[in-house]
């Protein structure tokens, strides 16, 4: 049994194909590279497999449970969450309380304030946020934002981890500083799949790379075989 399985996955928009009879199963543990140009519906699986849509047919199942159509909140109750392209912190909040508000909720949800404030503080020190805890959401400069995002994803304890793009617009610097905190989530035994256009990201960081064009399945396999693929290199760089 896949820790995720998803088979025949799809979704239309009009006359738009974006994900087309979809099969994918995910290995508890590992992380998964997701590729593929603009357009190719990475970010639309994120949204099925996370609720935010739902598929016109196909299963979505974590640990064997049935998830496809189930509403967000309920998704993040049995152990998935995410990051956005186009970050969405509630700006007008601390760094801290957007934490908060993550830890209050999700796959173990806390109600005793003090431990919520304590655990999320905890959550900042390990992204490297604890010195702007207190600082306006809407203040922070891009790579903090994205810290925040991933943050509060991971305070609602997550099972399952989908990034979406978290090192675009990082200078090479912030990208390697980005690559160490995936690393460290990783191994505290979370399941990532990353969508990533960053290729020395998904190189260095995923156990596997799947490819998708035009909403389907084009490549799968470990990263070295899947960037040499002729199919690959045609979706990228034109014949």
């Amino acid at each position: 049994m896949a820790f995720l399985e998803i088979e025949n996955l799809s979704k239309s928009f009009g006359g738009l194909l974006a994900v087309n009879s979809l099969d994918l199963a995910v290995t508890k543990g590992e992380v998964l590279g997701v590729i593929g140009p603009n357009g190719s519906g990475k970010t639309t699986l994120f949204n099925l497999i996370s609720g935010l849509l739902k598929p016109d047919k196909g299963r979505i199942a974590l640990e064997d449970k049935e998830i496809a159509g189930t509403s967000p909140y309920r998704i993040c109750e049995s152990g998935i969450a995410r990051t956005f392209q186009i970050v969405k912190p509630f700006k007008e909040m601390s760094v801290l309380k957007n934490v908060m508000v993550g830890r209050a909720y999700g796959s173990r949800p806390l109600k005793h304030m003090g431990r919520i404030r304590a655990e999320s503080q905890e959550l900042l020190r390990f992204t490297g946020l604890a010195g702007k805890q207190d600082v306006i959401a809407e203040k922070l400069n891009l790579i903090d934002r994205k810290r925040l995002e991933l943050t509060r994803a991971l305070a609602t304890q997550p099972k399952l981890l989908l990034l979406d793009e978290v090192m675009a617009g990082l200078n090479s610097a912030e990208i390697e500083e980005a690559m160490n905190l995936v690393r460290q989530i990783s191994k505290s035994g979370v399941t990532i799949i990353l969508v990533e256009h960053v290729m020395k990201a998904v190189l260095n960081l995923s156990d596997r790379v799947f490819v998708l064009h035009l909403g389907n399945r084009i490549a799968e396999g470990p990263p070295e075989e899947v960037m040499n693929d002729e199919k690959v290199v045609k979706v990228y760089l034109g014949e």
